[in-house]
C-alpha cells in the first residue's frame, strides 16, 4: 500500500528522500495577489465578488446573524454539543497554565526592567470548511486567545451553498457555545484580505490565526507585515516512530485517520521491523477499502506517504526530527523516554493510547500546529500566539548616571554622539 524506503545503509540526506505534499504556497501567492489587492481597493465589494466566484454564494451580507448562530447551537445534537463542551474544558484547563505573569527584574538600585505581556487588541481567526467541516478548529483558535484576554475576536469560515450561504452548522454552533457572535461566511484568500485590510462591515484585526489551504497559506504570507499570523498551515501530516511491540491494527488506523483529512496529508511510518511494515500493509489492504473516505485516503497513502526502515530506533529518531511532523506518535516499549528526546514535532503523542484522534479533539492540547518540516522552528498555536512581550524600562537619576560612562564608550564607537548626548543632557559629567 505504502512505498518503501530504506534507510539502513543509506547516507542521502533526509529531506532528498523523505515525501512531503508538493505545496507552492510562492506559486499560490501570485494567484490570490489579484484578489488581496482587490479587497484593499474596494472592501466588500471584493469579498463578495470573490465569494461568488470561488464558492458560488452571493451575499448581500458577509456577517453570519446572530439568530442564525443561535439557531445554528438550539439545533445542535446533544452529544455534539456536550463533546464540544468537553474540548472547551480541557482545552482551557490546558490553556490557562499557559497564562504569563508580569516579570520585574532589579538591575541595581533604582534600576528596574519589568516585561508586562499584553494581549492583541483584536484577532481574526480562521475556521477551514471545504472537505470537512472543522467545529473543533473553532475550540482550538478561540480558547487560547479568549484565555490570553483578547477583548475583539472575528471568526470566518467558508459558505456552504447547501447550508444558504452560511458556514456550516457546527462551526457556526461552536461559535454561538464559545460565545462569539462576529462571524463571516467567507473563506480562502478574500477572508484573510478582509480580516488584514478590513472592510466596512469587518473592521481589520491585528492578528491572523488558524489552518487553511494553499491559498490561505499564500495570503497570509502575501499579508504578513500588514497584519500578524501564527503560521501557514498547510496539509496536514502524521510521523509513526514504531518498533515491533505496536499493534499493527491501530498503527493503520492512524494512517487512515489522518489521510482522510486530505489528498495531500502525508503519513510516515518509521520502524526498524520489517515485520511490522508488512503487518501494517495487510492491515492497511483490509481498512482502507472499507473507510467512509476512501478515495482520498488512497491518494494520500500513494502520494506523499511512505514506509521508512531504519537500522535502529536511534536513526529513526534523527529521521522524525528531520521530518519534523505535525504530528508524532511514539510507539516503542520506552515510548516516554524516547518522545522526551523529541526536538522537532508540533505535538507528540506517547505509546498506544494516545493516538492523534485524541489531539484532534479531546486531549486539551491544541490541534493548530506547524506542518511542512516547520516544526523546526515554530510551535502550535497557544495564549503565548496571542500576546506580546512590552519591556517597561523604570531607572532614577543615580542609576542612569552609574552606567552613563558605558553609554559613552558604546555611542561613540557606533559614532552616535547624539545618543551620548542624550544621556549627558540628563547626567553631565561633572555631576
Amino acid at each position: 500500500m505504502l512505498r518503501r524506503i530504506d534507510l539502513r545503509e543509506s547516507t542521502a540526506d533526509l529531506r532528498d528522500v523523505l515525501p512531503r505534499a508538493a505545496l507552492d504556497v510562492e506559486v499560490a501567492t501570485e494567484a490570490v495577489r489579484d484578489v488581496c489587492d482587490d479587497v484593499r481597493a474596494r472592501g466588500g465589494a471584493a469579498v463578495r465578488a470573490a465569494t461568488l466566484r470561488f464558492d458560488g454564494v452571493d451575499l448581500a451580507s458577509a456577517r453570519v446573524p446572530v439568530a442564525a448562530l443561535a439557531a445554528a447551537l438550539e439545533a445542535l445534537d446533544p452529544a455534539v454539543r456536550a463533546a464540544l463542551g468537553e474540548a472547551a474544558r480541557r482545552a482551557r484547563t490546558v490553556h490557562e497554565a499557559q497564562r504569563r505573569a508580569e516579570v520585574v527584574v532589579e538591575i541595581g538600585p533604582g534600576a528596574r526592567v519589568t516585561e508586562r505581556w499584553v494581549p492583541v487588541r483584536r484577532v481574526g481567526l480562521y475556521v477551514p470548511g471545504g472537505l470537512v467541516a472543522y467545529p473543533s478548529s473553532v475550540v482550538m483558535n478561540v480558547v487560547p486567545a479568549q484565555v490570553a484576554g483578547v477583548g475583539s475576536l472575528a471568526v470566518a469560515s467558508p459558505p456552504q451553498a447547501e447550508h444558504g450561504g452560511l458556514p456550516h452548522p457546527a462551526v457556526l454552533a461552536a461559535c454561538a457555545l464559545l460565545g462569539v457572535d462576529e462571524v463571516y461566511a467567507v473563506g480562502g484568500a478574500q477572508a484573510v484580505a478582509m480580516l488584514a485590510w478590513g472592510t466596512e462591515e469587518c473592521p481589520r484585526v491585528d492578528l491572523v490565526t488558524g489552518p487553511g489551504n494553499v491559498y490561505v497559506a499564500a495570503a497570509k504570507r502575501l499579508l504578513r507585515g500588514v497584519v500578524g499570523i501564527d503560521s501557514e498551515a498547510g496539509p496536514t501530516e502524521i510521523a509513526i516512530l514504531a518498533d515491533d511491540s505496536a499493534e499493527p491494527a491501530a498503527v493503520a488506523a492512524d494512517l487512515v485517520a489522518q489521510a482522510e483529512h486530505d489528498p495531500n496529508a502525508a503519513c510516515l511510518l518509521v520502524t526498524d521491523s520489517p515485520a511490522l511494515l508488512d503487518a501494517v500493509d495487510a492491515e492497511l489492504a483490509r481498512q482502507v477499502p472499507a473507510t467512509r473516505h476512501r478515495d482520498r485516503v488512497e491518494t494520500a497513502l500513494a502520494g506523499q506517504s511512505a514506509h521508512v526502515l531504519v537500522a535502529d530506533l536511534d536513526q529513526g529518531l534523527d529521521v522524525v526530527d528531520e521530518w519534523a511532523a505535525e504530528h508524532l506518535e511514539v510507539i516503542t516499549r520506552d515510548a516516554r523516554q524516547r518522545a522526551a528526546r523529541v526536538r522537532n514535532a508540533g505535538a507528540v503523542f506517547v505509546g498506544p493510547w494516545a493516538p492523534v484522534s485524541l489531539g484532534d479533539y479531546l486531549a486539551g492540547s491544541n490541534h493548530v500546529l506547524p506542518t511542512g518540516g516547520t516544526a523546526r522552528h515554530t510551535g502550535g498555536l497557544s495564549v503565548d500566539s496571542f500576546l506580546r512581550g512590552i519591556h517597561v524600562v523604570d531607572y532614577d537619576r543615580a542609576a542612569l548616571a552609574a552606567v552613563a560612562a558605558h553609554i559613552d564608550a558604546l555611542g561613540g564607537a557606533e559614532d552616535l554622539a547624539a545618543h551620548v548626548a542624550a544621556v549627558r543632557t540628563r547626567v553631565p559629567r561633572d555631576g
